[in-house]
């Protein structure tokens, strides 16, 4: 069982914390919500977190982005203390509970994002130092090509800070988008070592991606019979989609 220790006092953390990190289009979200049905189907208690999700702070980043007036560092801090908010009332709470809490993203979006945008990567680390580490962190590594074409064939068209147009590396939305992107990869990868990332190749199929995730999972279960296989079947397939 994780400890975290905060104050001088020991706080004991029974729960299980699974991430997924990857860029835009890598699929990460599909799979993290297939896991999520799972895990409630054979009857562990389940809390899913998406990245910038806090009501605290939703509507303050939603009208900063609207008017193109964030800059990476103000951008940084809404997203730090949207993490927070989230941290002190759903993660560590269902963690010490002992749920399993699933973070579609977590502070290595920060990580990989804010560096991309030119913030100091130490100081972004040290705003979210008191964050405990995931039990498993999947990262999906995905072609910038592939994850282009599946995010433009479901949109008609790129966002601003979405394509990173505020940091002039080009003024076409889309060139601007692949370069930000790119940039974003080379962050992650950076990363996989230091963090212990799980490496799963998005361009598989989908149930392929679940079963590798899974099999990964399952030693962190309750020692206990499992209520059905631990592959993917068809059927389970055409449900989540």
């Amino acid at each position: 069982m994780t400890v975290l220790q905060i104050r001088g006092k020991k706080l004991p953390i029974p729960g299980k914390l699974i991430v997924v990190e990857g860029i835009d289009g890598s699929g990460k979200s599909t799979q993290i919500r297939l896991l999520e049905k799972w895990l409630r189907y054979n009857g562990h208690h389940v809390f899913l977190t998406e990245w910038n999700s806090s009501e605290l702070v939703k509507e303050i980043t939603s009208k900063g982005k609207k008017k193109a007036k964030l800059t990476p560092t103000t951008f940084s801090l809404l997203h730090a203390t949207d993490f927070a908010d989230r941290y002190e009332r759903n993660i560590l709470p269902l963690l010490r509970a002992g749920y399993f809490v699933l973070a579609d993203r977590y502070i290595y979006t920060a990580y990989a994002r804010d560096a991309t945008r030119g913030c100091n990567p130490d100081w972004v680390r040290k705003t979210y130092s008191f964050a405990i580490k995931p039990d498993i962190t999947f990262y999906f590594r995905t072609p910038i090509d592939v994850a282009i074409n599946r995010i433009l064939s479901g949109r008609p068209q790129l966002k601003y800070y979405e394509a990173g147009m505020d940091l002039n590396l080009s003024k076409d939305p889309y060139d601007s988008y692949r370069i930000f992107q790119s940039r974003i990869i080379e962050q992650y990868e950076s990363m996989i070592q230091a963090e212990k990332f799980t490496i799963i190749d998005a361009t598989l199929g989908i149930e392929e991606q679940q079963n590798m995730m899974r099999e990964k999972v399952i030693p962190l279960l309750p020692k206990r019979p499992p209520r059905q296989p631990v592959e993917m079947k068809s059927n389970e397939r055409r449900k989540a989609g």
